[in-house]
């Protein structure tokens, strides 16, 4: 019998089909993944030497729900494993003989070895091979039922292998593989069968060598009446099972959609959209279909999505007009694309900015006396959903369901917290006596117990842990009536609109339009975005925070002067760190009935309200852009300050 290296050698000497076959072989071999065949199951050897056979041995018990589900999925049949041929194969043995008395020691010892052989591929060939053996012991003893199923076992595995190298082309190889089968009992029926299959390859491999000239031509499916895949269609008409025909089609399928690629790089949709038909006509299901279209789709979303954020930028300047063009083009491109309907809304919505652009940063002067309002920012319109994914980390019952909010309204937010210069100006302007003064006291950082505790005799004027303040750190130790007044003050004095911003705005506001855990991204921070806990933070006496982000370090024990860190997405400073905020809404336990809108959740009368963002003494799960807590609105904290809104 040829050898392994003989049988290599004549692959190797074939002519261009043969070349052809051997690489898609090889393909097979070293890429299995290409044809959905699992590596670790695919037999590492060939003709004589078939590899490893499968521990479960050839027969109906073998056939289990997992080989069905390997060989009914995928490529075709005989590009599997060996193994899993040979029983999809099978047949019952009808030929085992009745066997009268048990096997002997040294017939038993025979079987062994050739079960060994077996299992290591060496099926024919020498004395040493599981059919020499097998052969050998029913020869020894007739009625060895063991021997005859092994040597059963032993056809089974050449049938599948020549079927496999019929089934890939290689007809020198199944030449080969017939001669040893014809050696075996009982394999008349199947030599016949695999002769008429190797006559069939034979007729074909002209057709394929063509094909595969056309094809490197790059006569895929063009011009009609000489093309590569119609040679393939009519090898397919011959044998329907032909693997080389059908991963030929595969190519073929692949060179149309090199087309579809090749358009969208040029930004020819329509184009692309063609092959993608021609390409659904020559396989309309196939996974490479599905994947190059979801590439098209992808790159057209990705070509779109640019062209609609110049829309945004557009519309962000104050170019209206030019926005609407650009986002008629974004539609053109991708009429379904994800955005363009909440643009639209947007390009609605700037209208009402009057001569304000959002991002835009400006001062409200006083109409009655010297002075300004603190920098106000312009907030864009848009959409964003409110409270905390199902699967947040941390996530309270406070903050959900999670609801679509839209802001449908443009507003301004103060750029950082009121400072206490800011408000000292209020109260001296004003006469205003806050609640720190009026009911006495504030809650203060300890440094001995490293917790808040009540002063009697903090208030606004001092900093969080009760000294004097400096006017540039925000203002702390202020109830939300203190908030309230500040900002109808701001109002009286500017004749526009001031007031706390609502529960949605800050948090739409706050989020920047991200939706990760924080507006800057899932976890701890990578650059110094705003005063938070940070576990290489010490304050006076060394102490370091039990409940903080790891290695994150801004320097800070306490509030920071406002606008020290980096504003978020929006161009808000200090927005989730340094001091909470209040905001105008009450408190409730979750949103099941929260209006649908951005406006503030008010009960008249109630008496706690909202505090929203972190501060500089928050755990990281307390600083989540989807974290609430409800405070009393006469509390005066340490911890907590606030800002204002103004409408447009």
């Amino acid at each position: 019998m040829p050898s392994k290296e003989t049988v290599r050698r004549q692959r190797s000497l074939g002519g261009a089909v043969g070349v052809a076959v051997l690489g898609m072989a090889l393909v097979y071999h070293f890429f299995p993944r290409v044809f959905h065949v699992d590596p670790s199951q695919v037999t590492a050897s060939r003709a004589m030497n078939l590899g490893p056979t499968s521990t479960a041995s050839f027969g109906k018990a073998a056939f289990t729900a997992a080989n069905t589900s390997e060989i009914d999925a995928g490529p075709p049949l005989t590009l599997a494993p060996t193994e899993v041929i040979a029983a999809r194969l099978d047949h019952k043995n009808t030929h085992l003989p009745e066997q009268l008395s048990a096997d002997t020691p040294e017939i038993q010892a025979l079987l062994e070895r050739a079960g060994k052989a077996l299992h290591a591929g060496q099926l024919v060939g020498d004395k040493s091979s599981a059919a020499a053996l097998y052969t050998q012991a029913l020869k020894d003893k007739p009625d060895s039922r063991r021997a005859a199923q092994g040597l059963y076992e032993v056809r089974a595995r050449l049938v599948a292998e020549i079927g496999q190298d019929i089934a890939v082309g290689d007809a020198e190889s199944a030449t080969d593989l017939l001669t040893a089968l014809k050696t075996l009992p009982n394999a008349e029926e199947d030599v016949v069968t695999l002769t008429k299959q190797l006559k069939t390859l034979n007729e074909a491999r002209p057709l394929l060598a063509k094909a595969a000239s056309l094809l490197q031509q790059g006569k895929a499916d063009q011009p009609t009446g000489g093309n590569a895949l119609e040679l393939y269609r009519q090898v397919q008409k011959l044998d329907p099972d032909n693997a080389v025909a059908q991963q030929g089609v595969l190519q073929v399928q692949r060179a149309v959609l090199d087309r579809a690629l090749a358009a969208v790089a040029q930004n020819d949709f329509s184009g692309a959209d063609q092959a993608l038909a021609d390409a659904a006509a020559v396989l309309p299901a196939s996974v490479q279909l599905h994947d190059v279209h979801t590439r098209v789709e992808g790159m057209r979303n990705q070509r779109a999505s640019g062209v609609l954020t110049q829309a945004r930028s557009a519309l962000d300047g104050g170019n209206l007009a030019l926005a609407q063009q650009l986002a008629g083009q974004a539609q053109a491109i991708s009429p379904d694309m994800p955005g363009l309907d909440d643009f639209q809304v947007r390009l609605t919505n700037a209208r009402l900015y009057a001569n304000y652009k959002p991002g835009q940063v400006f001062n409200d002067h006083y109409v009655d006396m010297p002075g300004q309002t603190p920098a106000m920012l312009v907030i864009p319109t848009g959409s964003f959903k409110m409270g905390a994914p199902d699967n947040e980390e941390g996530r309270s019952d406070a903050e959900i369901p999670q609801r679509d909010v839209a802001i449908d309204k443009g507003f301004a937010l103060a750029r950082s917290a009121i400072t206490v210069g800011q408000f000292r100006e209020f109260v001296k302007a004003s006469g205003y006596q806050p609640d720190s003064v009026k009911l006495g006291g504030a809650s203060v950082y300890d440094e001995r117990s490293g917790a808040l505790r009540d002063d009697s005799d903090a208030n606004w004027q001092d900093d969080y842990a009760g000294r004097p303040a400096e006017d540039k750190l925000p203002v702390v130790n202020i109830s939300w009536n203190d908030a309230k007044a500040y900002a109808d003050w701001l109002s009286e004095r500017t004749g526009k609109h001031y007031r706390l911003p609502s529960e949605a705005e800050f948090e739409y506001a706050l989020r920047g339009g991200t939706t990760t855990r924080y507006w800057w991204g899932g976890g701890t921070p990578t650059s110094k975005v705003e005063n938070l806990t940070g576990s290489a933070d010490r304050s006076q006496s060394g102490r370091r925070w039990s409940n903080a982000f790891a290695g994150y370090r801004d320097g800070y024990w306490g509030p920071a002067p406002v606008m020290s860190f980096a504003a978020n997405p929006f161009g808000l400073y200090d927005i989730n760190g340094n001091v909470s905020s209040w905001v105008q809404d009450c408190w409730h336990d979750n949103y099941i009935r929260a209006p649908h809108g951005s406006s503030a959740w008010v009960n008249p009368g109630c008496a706690v309200r909202v505090v929203r963002g972190g501060s500089w003494g928050s755990s990281p799960n307390q600083v989540r852009s989807a974290y609430r807590q409800g405070a009393d609105a006469s509390v005066r904290s340490g911890r907590v300050g606030f800002r204002v809104a103004r409408e447009l």
